[in-house]
């Protein structure tokens, strides 16, 4: 079955070969191709020219994260700065600290008792 197979795969390629040949053939030749004008870089440009490929990659992706940034910022709304502590520490009492030194658990309640007398209220 195997030998069958084998054989007939042969046969098949062999039948083929010619035809790939004659449409090879067919093809038309790269000698005219390049008859009307010189060839990749013998254009006039020289060996500079080959700078504006990679100028106008980086211009291209320069402009398409400035898009991006400027779509995100206007999408997110204003921006106000560093988000400020509810109590600026201009404006925390000595009071305050006490009952949040308390509140943490870092005094009992003696002791904030005393402190607080201490403090005047």
């Amino acid at each position: 079955m195997q030998k069958a197979l084998m054989t007939s795969v042969a046969a098949a390629s062999a039948a083929l070969a010619p035809v790939s040949n004659a449409a090879w053939a067919q093809a038309p030749s790269d000698i005219e191709r390049y008859e009307w004008g010189p060839h990749m870089m013998w254009w006039g440009g020289g060996w500079h020219a080959m700078i504006f490929g990679p100028l106008f990659m980086i211009l291209f992706l320069a402009v398409l994260v400035a898009v991006a940034v400027i779509l995100v910022r206007g999408t997110a709304g204003p921006w106000s700065g560093p988000a400020s502590s509810p109590h600026s520490p201009a404006s925390r009492t000595p009071l305050d600290i006490l009952r949040e030194r308390f509140a943490r658990g870092e005094i009992d309640k003696e002791e904030f008792e005393e402190r607080r007398r201490v403090l005047g209220e």
